[in-house]
């Protein structure tokens, strides 16, 4: 039976294509290093602006991911 006890960590991912995507980024980097990741939350959305149009996206996660025994 699971605890549900929970290490969080705080990463922040960027896409110059959509917040979607700078999230999709940020998880995919992240499961390459972390194990057992069960859930995100997004903090924070920003953006970079050059010549009047969006030019990146920025989307700060909390990653959730499960101990290891």
């Amino acid at each position: 039976m699971s605890d549900h006890v929970y290490k969080i960590v705080e990463i922040v991912g960027s896409s110059p294509d959509s917040i979607e995507d700078a999230v999709q980024r940020a998880v995919a980097r992240a499961s390459q290093t972390l194990r057992e990741i069960r859930w995100f939350e997004v903090t924070d959305t920003r953006g970079h602006v050059e010549d009047g149009r969006v030019a990146h996206y920025q989307v700060t996660l909390r990653i959730g991911f499960t101990l290891e025994d």
